[in-house]
């Protein structure tokens, strides 16, 4: 009886660090409810409150000290938007249950090419979900340890790494990881706007002195009115991640329609509520300070509401406040984690990405995607050296060519479907299509020079490139469709086996080229001239009935020489098949296997490009 080969290192540790496989039977027991739900889908959108007052008032200060007035106006009127987009995509997840958002609705109703756009739009703003919120968390956490100001990069590097490192764990497993998180960022939060509000109506608050002397003169040459919708479009970052609900619905347990609208709803409720809290006090703050994210003495406005709020910087509830909002900002990329993977395989089912993003491993999660979206998080986080102020203007222009398309692809749906309240329906898609056909313009006009200009650049590359995809697929589809009786263009078989010395393995192995069918020959490359009297001796005992062809190599190379031999009968034969057989030692561990050369990869590497050539390798064990 043969013994059962031990499990490999490699995946004794990665069974050890993503534990068991889930096999497909069990996908239902991983779907989530809305409790987990919400911080597995909303932690983007809830964290962005952190930040979104502050971007809107970095804004505003460009202008002048005055115009830090008009910052709760325009929070007001972003959380407006918020309700009506909330309910838009509420229409979406009962009438597109499957899940698949803004691609799916955009695709049916708008046809291919509005469906690429807003997959391209909504993929690079995963991607920038990511870069974000982790920026956004590494500053939260600089806020109380300043000295860590110079490892933005190396820390944003790691958090990336460790939230899709849980992700890869399963869906469920993330979920119970990131809610201990969300939910304790929303209860520190509502505790602090619940101090901020008890000391503002108690309490003598003198009137708000700001130094605008960083930001002078910065944009003073612009027009009130291109300040104040550059601000708004600022605080639009508030409603990034209001999607992904509509996204993932077929990742919540059935009812899937009804849990998915019921965290949209949680999610809309407290994202509108935390943001205005945080925006009306960061006004009653006396001294509130706006510094540029690279100055020594930055800290957010968040961290500045919580020490007004709790009255000192050394109070436990603003460490507790600033803990939470640091690990939601990271754990945000959760969401990108979560949905970035689900519409790359939609994606790719449909032929416009790589297949391998629409296989499940065998944690049921797209891991594939979770690493590609990782790796180009990642490559931002690089590129513009973790700095949040660099990264945001980038951001909400992708999501909102998303919610562009997927309301006016719903309006459409609506007139071609008139089921009950279709009317309603239509007004509600409708409204929500103009407001975000307005921001979209808003974002673009007053960001483009910003860098939102790079954004609008991907979108057509991004669309060229799903074509290219779906084309080549195609062009592989019609190779492939007709069935043959022989392999075209071949008219005969010649073996090859690689011999370096004559030992059990090359036995073996020439006992395998036997039986293939066709001339066989022995090739031997050689490297020592002075062992080949005896290799030759050993052939002639092993086998008398193969011929052993002998090839110099000048180089002391073992391709290259097999290479041009090979060529050489391909000119000399060209319809016959060529099928090159190497012995291939392999040992029980895996330090082992660094004593041996691992010539057959090379060789099917080298040949991959020539037509009629297959390399096989016969492999021998040892002990």
């Amino acid at each position: 009886m043969q013994d059962t080969p031990k499990p490999s290192l490699t995946h004794r540790v990665r069974r050890a660090l993503l534990g068991a496989p889930i096999p497909t039977s069990q996908a239902h027991h991983e779907r989530l409810s809305p409790f987990l739900g919400l911080p597995v889908f909303s932690s983007d959108s809830l964290s962005s409150v952190a930040y979104a007052t502050e971007a809107i008032l970095a804004v505003l200060i460009l202008g002048s000290a005055g115009y830090l007035t008009h910052q709760i106006w325009i929070s007001i009127a972003i959380v407006l938007l918020i309700v009506i987009i909330a309910f838009s995509y509420q229409q979406t997840i009962h009438a597109y249950p499957s899940g698949g958002g803004s691609y799916i609705v955009a695709s049916e109703n708008l046809g291919e090419t509005a469906g690429l756009f807003a997959a391209a739009a909504l993929l690079i703003d995963y991607v920038l979900t990511v870069s974000v919120s982790v920026a956004a968390g590494v500053l939260a956490i600089t806020a109380l340890y300043p000295r860590l100001l110079q490892d933005l990069v190396p820390l944003s590097l790691m958090f990336i790494a460790l939230v899709a490192f849980a992700n890869l764990r399963g869906v469920r497993e993330s979920g119970a990881i990131f809610a201990l998180p969300t939910y304790g960022f929303v209860v520190s939060i509502l505790i602090m706007i619940g101090f901020g509000i008890f000391r503002a109506l108690t309490t003598h608050t003198p009137p708000q002195v700001l130094d605008p002397t960083p930001w002078a003169g910065k944009d003073s040459h612009h027009a009130f009115l291109f300040i104040l919708l550059r601000s708004f479009a600022a605080g639009c970052t508030a409603l990034t991640g209001i999607e992904a609900v509509s996204n993932g619905v077929q990742a919540f347990k059935a009812p899937e329609a009804v849990n998915a609208s019921k965290v949209l709803r949680w999610m809309a409720f407290l994202l509108s509520v935390l943001f205005l809290g945080i925006s009306w006090l960061a006004m009653k703050i006396p001294h509130l300070a706006l510094l540029p994210n690279d100055d020594k003495n930055y800290t957010t406005v968040c961290y500045q509401v919580a020490v007004y709020a709790f009255g000192s910087p050394n109070s436990w509830f603003v460490f507790i406040v600033q803990l939470f909002t640091a690990l939601i900002l990271i754990l945000a990329a959760n969401t990108a984690f979560a949905d970035f993977p689900r519409l790359a395989s939609l994606i790719a089912r449909d032929g416009y990405l790589p297949r391998y993003l629409a296989r499940q491993g065998d944690k049921l999660v797209f891991h594939n995607g979770i690493l590609v979206l990782a790796a180009a998080a990642g490559g931002l986080v690089v590129i513009f050296k973790g700095q949040l102020d660099l990264l945001l203007p980038l951001y909400a222009i992708g999501v909102f060519t998303a919610f562009t398309l997927s309301q006016i692809g719903m309006v459409v749906h609506w007139l071609k479907v008139r089921g009950t309240g279709w009317q309603r329906s239509i007004a509600i898609n409708a409204v929500g299509s103009v407001l975000c056909a307005s921001v979209l313009l808003i974002i673009a006009y007053t960001k483009f020079a910003e860098g939102a200009w790079v954004v609008l650049l991907l979108l057509p590359i991004f669309y060229s490139l799903f074509k290219w995809i779906k084309r080549r697929y195609a062009s592989m589809g019609e190779q492939l469709a007709h069935t043959v009786q022989s392999v075209p263009g071949v008219e005969g078989h010649m073996v090859l086996l690689l011999v370096p010395r004559v030992h059990r393995g090359i036995v073996s192995a020439l006992q395998y080229a036997k039986m293939l069918q066709g001339e066989c020959q022995a090739v031997h490359i050689t490297i020592n001239e002075k062992g080949l009297p005896e290799l030759q001796r050993n052939w002639a005992q092993v086998s008398e009935d193969v011929p052993l062809v002998v090839l110099p190599s000048p180089y002391r190379s073992l391709i290259t020489p097999m290479l041009e031999y090979v060529d050489l009968l391909r000119l000399e034969h060209p319809g016959v098949l060529i099928t090159v057989v190497v012995a291939e030692a392999v040992s029980t561990k895996w330090y082992q296997r660094l004593l041996t050369e691992n010539v057959a990869q090379q060789l099917k590497s080298a040949l991959a490009s020539r037509r009629n050539v297959v390399v096989a390798n016969v492999r021998y064990f040892l002990n």
